[in-house]
């Protein structure tokens, strides 16, 4: 399944355990968790830790590296829209990461 360009994360991981004809007790019993847990995910309610996403990349054969990207793209996404930001935040951000990365080199 491809996700498309405006999806969360946990709409995508919802999208995909219902098209693999998952319940959630399935899935949740495979990620070790309780399934209120992954419900919160899968509703935005929760970010999902890092192992959740290792664990929801192997059950749904997805790339970890996007998942984690989505993941995280949720977090900074909901945090600009908490502080009232714009995007201008991004582009500081961006130049902010060059600088970190540069400096350990």
């Amino acid at each position: 399944m491809k996700q498309p360009e405006l999806m969360t994360f946990g709409e995508f991981i919802r999208s995909m355990r219902i098209e693999a004809k998952l319940p959630l007790r399935k899935v949740a019993a495979q990620l070790d968790i309780d399934p209120s847990l992954l419900g919160r995910i899968e509703r935005n309610e929760r970010p999902p830790t890092k192992e959740i996403i290792v664990g929801i990349a192997k059950i749904f054969e997805q790339d970890l590296k996007k998942l984690t990207d989505e993941s995280l793209s949720d977090r900074i996404a909901y945090k600009i829209i908490n502080e009232n930001a714009d995007i201008e935040v991004l582009k500081v951000a961006e130049k902010k990461v060059e600088y970190w990365k540069n400096k350990q080199q």
